[in-house]
């Protein structure tokens, strides 16, 4: 299991129609000769890999740093797949802004669509709508998430790419999901996070906020009136004189009841329960954190998840060495796939050429 995050700057403007248009015959052109090889699921493991689909959109051509090229690549690779799904055994739902709030439904019309009577849809919906959940509200490090999209195969394995803005600092930040030996949506979902810098972040899903989210768990089950009274309790006396990095403020009483109403009428089994709960959101899960810390002595952890990484490593050993093998097999896939893709010899050539450049560090 390959997953992750990135930091990219938050760029504006679109890409041009004659760079997209190329990049929506050669990305699945390169996907199809990697199905052929290896099977639609290892797709899903290069596309979860954050350093390998940040390599693979540079060969198409885009900005090599700009938060565009994960809505763009993802686009392309959508539109370029559609109608071929039968082909590579692949379906891409999803997708920037409204369109990622269509990804449950455009998951049951191709299920219903490509006659897929092996899977269950709604296990998909369930993953696809938890690992936006976790990442916008179990995790809260600033990053609003604007792009959701969901990679699925035909027998239910499924990864996911999705993108968060922080406006403030001007960047984005790209996570990668992967099904495939997955254990917990609550409890350390991204084995591998990378980027250049770590932040203070509420991070629930911390293997070290184990016993925050089962209290957590357990005041959901509570009457509301009673959390809401220790909750302004801790507003009126305690919070001033604590020294906890909130990123955010914390939400009014009565806002909390409203929330928690939802809660108790659910009553979750577990912290995954009380996430995909309809309503709560990132200032429940802060407030209903905050209570746990105080009042019950079990606190959350504030550990961003971020590690910082260069693709295969740095060539004086620092972070550390680099990997030759895994850096040969990269390129080598990438060139194998260019090398059989159906596509115009001019656009082959320049990709190769794009290739090229990465592989001497240019």
């Amino acid at each position: 299991m390959r997953t992750g995050t990135a930091s990219l700057p938050l760029h504006g403007g679109h890409c041009p129609p004659w760079l997209f248009e190329r990049m929506q015959r050669l990305g699945p052109a390169i996907l199809e000769v990697i199905v052929q090889e290896y099977g639609p699921q290892e797709v899903l493991r290069r596309l979860s890999d954050p350093h390998w689909f940040q390599a693979f959109g540079c060969v198409l051509g885009f900005d090599w740093h700009s938060s565009g090229l994960t809505t763009t690549l993802c686009g392309a690779l959508k539109e370029g797949l559609r109608g071929r799904e039968k082909d590579l055994g692949l379906v891409i739902a999803g997708g920037k802004g409204r369109t990622s709030r269509q990804t449950p439904h455009e998951i049951e019309t191709a299920v219903d669509r490509l006659a897929l009577t092996s899977l269950q849809p709604e296990d998909l919906v369930y993953a696809s709508r938890m690992a936006a959940k976790v990442d916008n509200t179990a995790l809260q490090d600033g990053y609003q998430l604007y792009h959701h999209v969901f990679i699925f195969t035909f027998d239910g394995q499924w990864a996911v790419v999705q993108q968060g803005m922080n406006e403030t600092s001007r960047l984005a930040r790209r996570y990668h999901w992967l099904g495939e030996g997955m254990q917990d949506f609550v409890c350390e979902p991204h084995a591998a996070v990378c980027c250049d810098a770590r932040e203070t972040a509420l991070n629930m899903v911390a293997r070290e906020s184990e016993a925050s989210r089962r209290v957590v768990t357990e005041l959901g089950r509570q009457q509301p009136a009673k959390v809401v009274a220790e909750f302004s309790r801790i507003l009126e006396k305690d919070l001033p004189n604590l020294a906890l990095p909130w990123r955010h403020d914390v939400p009014r009483a009565g806002y909390l009841n409203k929330a928690l109403l939802k809660v108790y009428d659910v009553q979750p089994r577990d912290f995954a329960g009380v996430l995909g709960i309809e309503g709560v959101g990132p200032k429940t899960i802060r407030a209903l954190a905050m209570v746990a810390e105080v009042a019950y002595g079990a606190p959350a952890s504030f550990r961003d998840p971020v590690r910082y990484s260069f693709s295969h490593g740095g060539k004086d050993g620092h972070p550390y060495p680099v990997d030759r093998q895994v850096y040969d097999r990269t390129i080598n896939v990438l060139e194998q796939a260019l090398a059989a893709a159906k596509i115009g010899r001019s656009e082959k050539m320049q990709a190769l050429k794009r290739l090229s450049r990465l592989a001497n560090g240019s």
